[in-house]
This record gives C-alpha cells, structure tokens and sequence, in this order.
C-alpha cells in the first residue's frame, strides 16, 4: 500500500506499526494527498493492491472533498489527508509511540 500511494504521487507516506498500542489494528499508512481527486486516485490504488493480497477493503469513511478519507483493511488502516486536514489531525503526534516502520517524504 506504501509502494502504491507513492506510486500514486502522496506526498509524507508514512507506515507505523501501532500493533502495540492498538487493540483494533496492527499497521497505520498515512498519507497526504494534494486535492480530492488525488485521493480518489490514491485510495483507488491503496484498494487495488490490498485486494489483490486478499485485503478487501472492510469499510471506507470520509469523503475526498472533506480532506479525509479512512479506508479500513482489518490489520492495517489508511488515513488519506489533504495537507491541512493531516496537521489538523496529527495523527503521528497522538499515536507516536507506536513505532515508524517506513517513511517516504
């Protein structure tokens, strides 16, 4: 999912691993998309490869044209933000003590 937000253009792909801090999930992706169509096309992709690993998606919240999109794939959960929605949110400062495991900026 990192490979395909980056592939995708996201910009600050970042990949935690909350699995020790988190009872509902074991990985967070992060991103941060430049508009609401960059997110469709982002998220489109994220769908696209979980899929293919045999992760469908289980539930999709938010709207691109809100700045926030969840998709949830079980273990792993991805957050796509417009830039102001991510720092609004600050999801790394509320869940830093779960380790990086990767990040792309």
């Amino acid at each position: 999912m990192v490979d395909a937000a980056v592939d995708r253009q996201a910009a600050d792909v970042l990949l935690m691993d909350v699995a020790r801090v988190s009872s509902f999930a074991d990985y967070f992706v992060i991103v941060t998309c430049l508009n609401a169509r960059h997110m469709n096309a982002v998220g489109d992709a994220m769908e696209k490869v979980a899929d293919a690993a045999s992760l469908p998606a289980l539930h999709r919240e938010g709207t691109p044209d809100s700045g926030w999109v969840l998709l949830d794939f079980g273990d792993i959960i991805a957050h796509l933000f417009t830039a102001p929605m991510r720092e609004r949110y600050a999801l790394e400062q509320l869940w830093q003590a779960a380790p990086t495991v990767v990040r792309v900026q």
